[in-house]
């Protein structure tokens, strides 16, 4: 079984303590929710940052928000929130979170709280740039990328030898800084032992007034501390400011979580229409059809086939089965090894036990179905009385007639049958055959007299509308 979650990276070599700045504006998202808190493949996107940068084990890790963003606080917990009572750009953010971090001393990692495809690795990357560094003097590290199109990005500007002079940002560059094509991720690292001294000394004298954290590179250089860049993968460090950035970072999350379900043992029929969840795991030679979507939470084993145009969230499927077409499983759905879940059946909160079938048109809420039963096309259990929802039993090798609706609470026993079209309102014991029907009454040639009778009727009406008709 494999996750596609991000996997662990080892602990750092000094002790670290990790900043996510999540109190950015993002007014173009038009929207009451904060910006961190949208989503990205079923998991709000600072979710995805805090647990890259949980991978290095940090000592202490903050997250700086905004006046009233109490649920972004929450959403970070148990990371401790340090609230940024006015908004002046990242320095003024990192300057906020400064007291929690008195008498600590290690390394200080700042990340976006809007980069949801910031992998730990590539954090790993950038503390190790620092410590291979540290032995010239360098206080602060810096992740970078190349850009296609650099445009609004700030520009990381090296010496000869590589090493980091400055960061200028693109309102405030000259023509030749512009043509510069390593920029800024805005992902940086500090020595903890000099960050409050560079933050401390950085002003706001630029074309938006604001407090640039990344002023601290010249700032340390100025005091003859070096800076040094590692470089990411420009995927990784694409930040989102807009609904359109937001669609931009899902459609790469699902490419990376695609390739990462197919190299572990899964087929995709045609991957770019399956849609994947940050956590789900799938089993060895799983098979998806085209137009599958997995919400969070899903668990599929080895072996399963999941037809096309299935919804699967908050789900476990065994080995073997198969799910599908058109099949929805809602949360707490669990499908038993080698059971078959069809075309437009649903499961919530519904064990179908192993080897269990539910081919056709059918409803199991707030079921459990035991191992070999056979559910008809058409069954319904009625689990909801308008105030509180009852649960139904099945038992083990037990038939259910097409068209049923069993009325919970109930249990129908093992190796039980219920005959199709039945109304069970009450337990029916193993081995017991139950049926609630109107009884069948057989008139022989009364179709015809029936139609006969009605094709009369029909005619007196037209000929009465004529007769009205004539004398008009």
């Amino acid at each position: 079984m494999t996750s596609l979650s991000s996997p662990e990276s080892p602990l750092p070599v000094r002790p670290l303590a990790a900043v996510v700045l999540a109190a950015g504006k993002g007014t173009r998202m038009k929207s009451n929710r904060p910006k961190v808190l949208h989503q990205v493949a079923g998991r709000p996107m600072l979710a995805h940052v805090l647990a890259a940068a949980d991978a290095l084990a940090p000592e202490r890790r903050l997250v700086v928000v905004g006046p009233g963003m109490e649920h972004v606080a929450a959403a970070a917990t148990p990371w401790t929130a340090v609230v940024q009572e006015t908004q002046r750009g990242t320095g003024d953010a990192v300057a906020a979170a400064l007291p929690a971090l008195d008498g600590f001393a290690g390394d200080v990692l700042v990340v976006l709280g809007d980069t949801p495809l910031l992998t730990s690795e590539t954090l790993r990357r950038l503390v190790d740039a620092r410590s291979a560094a540290e032995g010239q003097g360098a206080a602060v590290a810096v992740l970078g990328f190349r850009a296609a199109d650099p445009g609004p990005y700030g520009r990381l500007i090296q010496g000869p030898g590589g090493g980091l002079e400055r960061i200028v940002e693109a309102v405030d560059a000259t023509p030749e800084e512009r043509a510069v094509d390593l920029c800024n991720s805005g992902v940086l690292l500090f020595d903890g032992a000099r960050l409050a001294e560079l933050v401390g000394a950085i002003g706001c004298d630029n074309a938006k007034g604001e407090y640039y954290l990344t002023d601290a590179v010249g700032l340390a250089r100025a005091r003859g501390w070096a800076g040094v860049v590692a470089e990411a993968p420009a995927v990784e460090v694409h930040g989102v400011n807009s609904r359109a950035d937001l669609a931009a970072a899902e459609a790469l999350m699902q490419e990376r979580l695609r390739a990462r379900a197919m190299a572990e043992g899964a087929t995709l029929i045609d991957p770019a229409t399956v849609h994947l969840s940050w956590d789900t795991r799938l089993g060895t030679d799983v098979t998806v059809e085209p137009h599958v979507w997995f919400g969070p939470g899903v668990t599929v084993g080895d072996g399963v086939e999941i037809g096309a145009f299935s919804h699967l969230e908050g789900a476990t499927v065994a080995d073997d089965a198969r799910v599908g077409p058109f099949a929805r499983l809602r949360p707490g759905a669990v499908v038993g090894a080698a059971a078959h879940v069809g075309n437009f059946v649903e499961l919530k909160n519904a064990v179908l036990g192993d080897g269990a079938k539910a081919n056709h048109l059918t409803y199991l809420g707030d079921a459990t179905v035991g191992p070999g039963a056979n559910i008809g096309a058409g069954t319904i259990t009625c689990n909801y009385d308008g105030f509180l929802k009852h649960r139904t039993e099945i038992g083990a090798g037990a038939f259910i007639g097409s068209n049923s609706a069993l009325v919970a609470p109930v249990r129908v026993g093992d190796r039980a049958n219920v005959g199709a079209g039945s109304v069970v309102g009450r337990d029916v014991p193993d081995d017991a055959f139950a049926v609630s029907r109107g009884e069948t009454t057989v008139r022989e040639g009364g179709a015809a007299r029936y139609r006969a009778r009605l094709k009369a009727q029909k005619d007196r009406r037209g000929a009465s509308g004529q007769n009205r008709s004539g004398q008009s």
